[in-house]
């Protein structure tokens, strides 16, 4: 599967980090006292694993991102791009994003969706933490190890059932406490930003030709601006609670003068054929939007960008990294790009 099938994938979140986030009940699995085995549900079905995994190999950036935030380490892992050949000697300069958490040196198990089953072999996992693969591709990985497999439709994290999984229950509900604290004070941070120019349009390009629009209902993108108090703007006669996840409503640079209401535009911006994976691969998932932007009569003729309150947002952040690293990498996002220098200082002031 292509990165831009994962990323249309991860945009059909519900309804932002409640969503993601909402506790388990007292009746469901993640919540029963662990002992030494436990049974997890997912996609194929339920596995049980026993004792705490210690080598786990990781199919996918939107895996890894959950057991990073746990606290466990990969010793196995396959990206959803070729972006880089042989294993991960310097995962920091190898792996989007994530790769500075990396502390090990992880074996290259190949594509997230096309895992190579004799690197898998080689790294001896005790779980495969997997997406939602083919019967015969998941069979064949159970015959190594436990393997998980979790969809990724919706923007969620199934961070519970992997904290399950991991034995690492507890720290799954620092990070749900955690995030409620970020987002309350993200809320009053950029309140003063929301008062004066509340509305936004949000879309998703690689090329400033066709767009596909991001709302509160299909993306994590747009459902996160939401909660921080902005209003999407939407097409005329478009009812985006109406939405399906699943719809991506496509729009044309020829009909965005439509949407000239909006008082800022942020273009979550993708290349799927970066150079690099390091230091230069935000720059480079923005580079090409960003030149065909600026070049576009209709797109310089639009309100938002005669104020220079046009931003370019890597798609990358709450599409592909639905979860409490995403969500963190992208909230710090927008507070470069659409806080004042002033208001920065002052969050800066308050967290010291």
């Amino acid at each position: 599967m292509s990165l831009f099938k994962l990323l249309l994938l991860a945009m059909l979140s519900g309804s932002l980090l409640a969503c993601q986030w909402t506790e388990p009940s007292k009746n469901s699995p993640a919540s029963a006292e662990f002992g030494s085995c436990r049974t997890i549900t997912h996609e194929q079905g339920k596995t049980e694993i026993c004792r705490q995994p210690q080598r786990i190999v990781v199919l996918g950036p939107y895996l890894l991102e959950q057991v990073l935030a746990l606290g466990a380490q990969p010793v196995g892992y396959a990206d959803h791009l070729t972006l880089h050949q042989g294993d991960y000697k310097k995962p920091s300069e190898q792996i989007p994003y994530l790769g500075n958490r990396v502390k090990t040196q992880p074996v290259n198990v190949g594509l997230a969706y096309q895992p190579s089953v004799e690197a898998i072999l080689k790294a001896q996992p005790d779980l495969i933490l997997a997406p939602d693969l083919a019967t015969n591709q998941y069979q064949a990985l159970t015959q190594i190890a436990p393997t998980l497999s979790f969809k990724i439709e919706g923007g969620k994290t199934n961070l519970q059932a992997i904290a399950q999984a991991l034995d690492r229950r507890d720290r799954a509900q620092q990070l749900v406490a955690q995030n409620k604290q970020q987002l309350q004070a993200a809320q009053t941070t950029f309140q003063p930003v929301v008062a004066d120019h509340p509305k936004v349009l949000a879309l998703s390009s690689a090329d400033a030709q066709s767009f596909t629009l991001i709302s509160h209902t299909n993306s994590f993108c747009g459902s996160f601006l939401k909660d921080l108090g902005f209003q999407l703007v939407y097409p005329k006669g478009l009812k985006p609670q109406d939405l399906e996840a699943s719809q991506h409503p496509t729009l044309s640079i020829e009909t965005l003068p439509q949407l000239n209401a909006a008082n800022s535009i942020i273009l979550f911006g993708y290349d799927f054929n970066p150079k690099d994976s390091g230091t230069e691969f935000s720059n480079q998932q923005l580079q090409p939007i960003k030149q065909a932007w600026q070049k576009n009569a209709i797109a310089q003729s639009l309100k938002a960008s005669k104020s220079g309150r046009v931003y370019f947002v890597p798609a990358y952040l709450c599409l592909g990294l639905p979860g409490p690293i995403g969500t963190e990498l992208y909230l710090n996002e927008l507070k470069q790009q659409l806080l004042t220098p002033q208001t920065r200082k002052h969050v800066e002031a308050q967290k010291s």
